[in-house]
Order: structure tokens, then C-alpha cells, then sequence
């Protein structure tokens, strides 16, 4: 009790509270299933840019509202001009500064910093204009995201499967002209979610083989999105399911399992009855099930 109603702890407390704050609306983003690229790093940019703006200009209201709720709840505050003095440690562990150089650099700065690191490392220039040029082939609202000009620098961006020569570059631009006009006249094409859903659609409706460097690009986009988080709950459920008593289990078990694991919520509405009928169709047995 007397760590939780130290100053120190309200002020981490509250510089989490801030942090997640700024954070929250690219987490919600980037852990939807139907991801709008385009908004995700909308809200990288601004999410950098509200963690620069705390850093730099926000330390004098921060520390008010952590003064502010301190005082109402009867918790004590040092003086910033004083030296530091940690809680229930000694102070040979501890370099000799004062409390808004702790507060201030140590924590409030420090924190803030190691945050736009790991989102800098994360998502840099490069990679934005990766996922920016991919999200113009997204098939919702007719189309709307296409753009040819990103297209082609997407292009660029795998130099080994698009050779970037003045004949390859020539017959992708016609061939994503005639494609955007196809795609937009066809009916099929309406009501499309997303870019799985277009590849999906292509191959019914034999346009791959026409455009076939359009399908490529659309192939080498649906292998980007393999860190969402969809997918990293699928890594984890790996471990519930191939634990240590089932770790010489096959790929087709394994794959089975987890099918019925991650789709629990569907394969709960399954009757025991349906699967018993399924598994007694499978072959002839000597007695019903």
C-alpha cells in the first residue's frame, strides 16, 4: 500500500494511462480483421506525431494532472528541485539526481522514446509506402483505392518478380488499364471485401490468366499481412494445441486440431448427434454408433 500511494507510482500509472491513450485507435486498427491499410497508417503518422507532441510541448501539463490528482487523493509530492530519494531501496543503487531529472529524463522522456523507437523499427518510411501502394488494389467501393501510378512503384518494390525494364513497365500499365475498366463494368466485381475476396474472383471468373501481372501483384499482397494479429493468435493457439503430450503428432492432425480449436465458437453450435451421424457415414461399421 505504501508503493501505490507513492508519487512515483500515480506517475507511471498516469504515463500509462497517456501512452495508451495516443496509442489505442492504431492498436484497434492494426487488430481488425478486415484491415483499411490506408487508415492503419494514417494512424501511424498521428500516433508518432501525439507521442513527439507529449514529448516535446505536453511535460508541463503532465505533471500538473499527476500534481492535481496526487493532492486531491492526499498523496504526498516531492519538490522538483530536490534530490531524489527512492522509495525503499538504498540510494548507492541510484545515480544523484534531482526529482525532475528522474521524472522528467528517466522516466517521462525515456518511456516516451523507447515507444516511437519500437514504432519507427516497426513501421518505417519504407515500409508504410509498401503498404500504402498495396492497399490501391483493395476492391471495396468500386475500386476506389486504385491508383496506377502507386501500383507501379509497388512494382518496383520487387524488382525480381517484375523485371524493371521499359517493355515490362508498358505492358503492366496497359495491363492495369484494361483491368480497372474490366473489373469496374463487371457486376461480379461489386461487392467485393477485400483483396482475398478479388483474388478469389478472378480465379472463378478465368480473368487471372488474362491479367496475369495484375494477379501476380495481388498474390505477392496477400503474403504481406502475415504478422497481423489473426494470425500471430494462430502461432500462439500452436501451443495449447501441440503441447508436450501430443508433440509427435502429424501435419494433418495438427492442422485439424486447430481448425477446431480456433473455430470453436462455430463448431459449437455442431450437435453431437451431426457428428456422430458423419463419422457412422464415413464407412460401414459393425454396429451404430
Amino acid at each position: 500500500m505504501s508503493t501505490f500511494e507513492s508519487f512515483e507510482f500515480v506517475f507511471m500509472i498516469h504515463l500509462m494511462s497517456e501512452i495508451f491513450g495516443i496509442t489505442d485507435k492504431l492498436c484497434q486498427a492494426l487488430q481488425k480483421g478486415d484491415q483499411d491499410i490506408v487508415n492503419a497508417m494514417t494512424y501511424v503518422k498521428l500516433t508518432k506525431e501525439g507521442l513527439q507532441q507529449m514529448r516535446d510541448h505536453g511535460w508541463e501539463d503532465f505533471l500538473h494532472l499527476v500534481v492535481c490528482f496526487c493532492v486531491k487523493h492526499d498523496v504526498e509530492v516531492p519538490t522538483m528541485d530536490d534530490m531524489y530519494v527512492p522509495r525503499g531501496r538504498s540510494r548507492r543503487f541510484f545515480a544523484k539526481v534531482s526529482n525532475l531529472h528522474r521524472f522528467r529524463v528517466e522516466i517521462f522522456i525515456s518511456v516516451i522514446d523507447l515507444q516511437l523507437q519500437e514504432l519507427n523499427s516497426r513501421f518505417d518510411e519504407e515500409n508504410m509506402e509498401l503498404l500504402i501502394c498495396v492497399s490501391c488494389l483493395n476492391p471495396i467501393n468500386s475500386f476506389a483505392a486504385f491508383d496506377m501510378q502507386k501500383l507501379l512503384r509497388l512494382v518496383e518494390l520487387y524488382p525480381k518478380e517484375f523485371p524493371t525494364n521499359d517493355m515490362t513497365m508498358t505492358a503492366l500499365r496497359h495491363d492495369l488499364q484494361f483491368y480497372i475498366n474490366d473489373v469496374r463494368q463487371d457486376a461480379k466485381f461489386g461487392d467485393l471485401k477485400g483483396i482475398h475476396e478479388l483474388s478469389m474472383m478472378l480465379v472463378e471468373t478465368n480473368k487471372h490468366t488474362t491479367y496475369n501481372l495484375v494477379y501476380l501483384l495481388i498474390r505477392l499482397a496477400l503474403i504481406l499481412p502475415v504478422a497481423t494479429a489473426s494470425v500471430e493468435r494462430v502461432f500462439s493457439s500452436m501451443t495449447y494445441v501441440k503441447n508436450k503430450l501430443r508433440n509427435s503428432m502429424g501435419d494433418q492432425l495438427l492442422n485439424d486440431n486447430l481448425v477446431t480449436f480456433l473455430e470453436r465458437d462455430l463448431f459449437s453450435r455442431v450437435s453431437d448427434d451431426d457428428v456422430l451421424e458423419r463419422f457412422q457415414s464415413m464407412k460401414t461399421r459393425r454396429m451404430l454408433l
